[in-house]
């Protein structure tokens, strides 16, 4: 069970890193055209890949309906919502809010896919949410900078329901299907999806001749829309989807830090407190219980 938190960490860890790298895109190119080229290239790495590991790229009608919905919610409006957001609001402010995952995450898995959660995962949930509103105390008290808006964070947080949705989705599927032609065919489906918005777009990806950007894009799409999915899907595995969530907590974390280090935002005590309370949350939802061994 351990490589699977490791696996789940790490995701999430990329996919909060990743909120930086995606407000830095959106100064140089529009938001349809950044998704559809994330998600274009990871189509070209996962295809070769799936099948020179799986063999095959064939799934089950209902598979590919999981797989499609979960395009819609996870890549559509996660991304869609999450960047626009980012044009209002801070890279910092926007991971204050993602913080609020693990606690949909949670909610989602106990409503929809009946999982049961034991008291000390529900608490875990509060330390989550706790961490949440020392770091929103932060940004009362002008700890977070300037630069935040409501309607930014409103994007955000229907971004936070787009990514509780693909966690939920994907957990539903996890373990009935290969690991990277899932990955393929969620991109497949996110590329079609796009298609309609970047093509009016398309005259703006002049932008790339810029080497900057360009390595930017790459980097955003092998690590967002390839290597977190692997990641994900391989956790979610063995991990129950309301674990899983809490390692949702990590999203916030990276994507704060990124927004200090490559941003230059201010970081307070009090973002400090949040993030510490996060982590607890972590380690009391996965802590081996009685008689339970961590392999």
């Amino acid at each position: 069970m351990l490589v699977a938190y490791l696996q789940l960490g790490l995701s999430m860890a990329l996919v909060g890193a990743n909120v930086a790298i995606s407000k830095l895109l959106t100064e140089a190119l529009p938001i349809a055209l950044i998704l559809g080229l994330r998600c274009l290239l990871a189509c070209a790495v996962l295809w070769p890949l799936a099948l020179r590991r799986e063999g095959r790229l064939r799934l089950s009608g209902v598979s590919l309906a999981n797989l499609a919905a979960q395009a819609a919610v996870g890549t559509l409006l996660y991304n869609a919502a999450l960047l626009s957001g980012l044009r209002h609001t801070t890279a910092l402010e926007a991971g204050l809010v993602l913080a609020t995952l693990p606690a949909v995450i949670a909610i989602g898995s106990a409503l929809w896919l009946r999982e049961r959660m034991a008291p000390r995962q529900w608490l875990a949930v509060a330390l989550a949410g706790g961490g949440m509103a020392a770091i929103t105390l932060a940004r009362l008290a002008g700890g977070g900078g300037g630069g935040g808006s409501l309607w930014g964070n409103a994007l955000v947080f229907v971004a936070v329901c787009g990514e509780a949705g693909y966690v939920l989705l994907a957990k539903r599927l996890a373990g009935r299907v290969p690991l990277v032609t899932a990955s393929f065919w969620m991109q497949g489906f996110s590329t079609l999806m796009l298609l309609p918005f970047c093509l009016p777009v398309l005259g703006a990806a002049a932008a790339l001749a810029d080497p900057g950007v360009s390595a930017l894009l790459v980097f955003h799409s092998l690590t967002a829309s390839v290597l977190c999915l692997l990641l994900w899907y391989a956790g979610l595995r063995r991990a129950p989807a309301g674990i899983a969530g809490i390692f949702s907590a990590l999203l916030p974390a990276a994507a704060a830090g990124m927004a200090v280090l490559v941003l230059g935002e201010t970081f307070s005590t009090m973002h400090g407190i949040g993030f510490l309370l996060m982590l607890a949350s972590i380690g009391l939802a996965t802590w081996p219980g009685r008689g339970k061994r961590v392999v």
